[in-house]
């Protein structure tokens, strides 16, 4: 039931910043729409796996088919893909509007909005699809049991029937570099913006100050368990655990309460 109610809380606050961003036209600007493009990403992520986890809480037969496991996999990395690309748009967009004001509205056009949304869905495709790869030739005859609420990648490996060594090190190559690398930008980037912000008159920086202080918790629930998940070789299985849950269920549901309750914009427009 609790989770039930954390799946609600997603549903309820991710469309709530949709519907908010599509109807208000104040907020028809490039942070607002790659904010409504992000929520709408974390409502699927979140789909993708706790309706059946929650589902299989009220059941004694926790069952999930050989293609159910394969099309989990397939849209769990390509909502996350998507996402991630997503998170480096808003951190590129938050540079450009604070470093480079003047530019703003020429780089950031709604040719290039699209642009971006084009590459991320593209992105994720590409990445989930080359992730399937790995898994649908894999020879399973041995153990059936996901020790997961969802299938990913790394534990559907350990089911195969085969030395799985290589593949391990593929996910890490895909999956855990892209990941580490992305985060890496991220924080460079956000770094130039703080030492920018630190350089102007406080009255002026406070605002950028806490729309920029949202989007670096934001990465920071993304990307920590991503990181810890492909990138970590050594998880504790308890720990493994606790991050899938964090990853699928906590952070979409605290993306939107950050946004709204750190945005002035976003609070007057729900009013």
């Amino acid at each position: 039931m609790l989770f039930f109610v954390f799946y609600g809380g997603i549903v309820f606050g991710n469309l709530l910043i949709v519907i908010i961003v599509v109807s208000d036209s104040h907020l028809h600007s490039p942070m607002y729409f790659l904010l409504a493009n992000l929520s709408l990403i974390d409502l699927s992520l979140s789909s993708v796996t706790a309706p059946k986890m929650i589902t299989d809480f009220f059941s004694q037969c926790k069952v999930i088919s050989f293609k159910g496991c394969l099309v989990q996999i397939f849209l769990l990395h390509f909502f996350g893909g998507s996402e991630l690309v997503i998170l480096l748009a808003m951190g590129f967009d938050r540079y450009i509007a604070i470093c480079k004001p003047l530019h703003y509205t020429t780089i950031m056009c709604g040719n290039a909005c699209a642009g971006i949304m084009a590459v991320a869905w593209g992105i994720g495709f590409l990445h989930s699809v080359s992730q399937l790869a790995f898994a649908v030739h894999l020879p399973f005859c041995g153990p059936n049991e996901v020790d997961s609420f969802y299938c990913d990648l790394p534990r559907v490996i350990k089911l195969a029937c085969t030395d799985t060594y290589r593949l391990d090190i593929m996910v890490i190559a895909n999956s855990g570099v892209l990941t580490v690398c992305s985060f890496v930008l991220l924080i460079i980037s956000y770094t130039i913006i703080l030492m920018t912000i630190q350089c102007r008159p406080s009255d002026k920086s406070s605002k950028a100050l806490s729309t920029l202080t949202a989007h670096i918790t934001v990465v920071l629930l993304f990307f920590g368990p991503c990181v810890f998940i492909y990138a970590w070789p050594f998880l504790i299985k308890s720990l493994d655990k606790f991050l899938a849950v964090f990853y699928s269920v906590i952070t979409p549901l605290l993306n939107p309460i950050i946004y709204t309750l750190r945005n002035k914009d976003m609070k007057s427009a729900i009013r």
